[in-house]
């Protein structure tokens, strides 16, 4: 079993530009490109988990959430920096779309579902694995895993991960 990296998308990899989803609305945070490959050089399983509600707010479609989900990864890339998955959650209990309604989905933060859904899909070790979100759902959905829980302020995410006693 192999420890991870579980990051929330908006606010910690990416500027939270409000439901980003056009391409043009993908901005990596300062030190996201260096803090994954240092993840990366380490060893660990590099998992984004997200919730994007969006979908279910009619905002935009799952498929061009998957596909700016891509564009990140391969932003990421194109600079030596993995994502090994991404996990996303387009559940919300007001969701305008039937298919994305659902009252407290397992995998919408702050519940666990997907954190847990990597660790079986990936062979993670959850104890010697971490997160890193930028708000208390993020934290508690770490917590209700079993995994450590960090939150990050903002600023250069490669000079907080370097805080992080990892």
């Amino acid at each position: 079993m192999t420890p991870a990296v579980f990051l929330d998308r908006d606010g910690v990899l990416i500027e939270d530009v409000g439901y980003p989803h056009r391409d043009e609305d993908l901005r990596l945070i300062p030190g996201a490109v260096e803090a994954v490959r240092r993840w990366n050089d380490r060893g660990l399983v590099t998992v984004v988990v997200t919730n994007q509600s969006g979908v279910a707010r009619g905002l935009f479609s799952l498929e061009r959430m998957e596909a700016f989900n891509a564009l990140m990864v391969a932003r990421l890339a194109d600079q030596g920096a993995r994502i090994d998955a991404v996990y996303a959650c387009p559940f919300h209990a007001e969701a305008v779309d039937d298919r994305y309604r659902h009252p407290d989905h397992p995998d919408r933060k702050p519940n666990p579902g997907m954190i847990l859904r990597a660790a079986r899909d990936l062979d993670l070790d959850l104890p010697r694995s971490f997160l890193i979100g930028d708000r208390d759902s993020d934290l508690e959905a770490a917590r209700r895993a079993g995994v450590a829980g960090h939150l990050f302020p903002g600023g250069d995410l490669a000079a907080f991960a370097a805080t992080l006693p990892i």
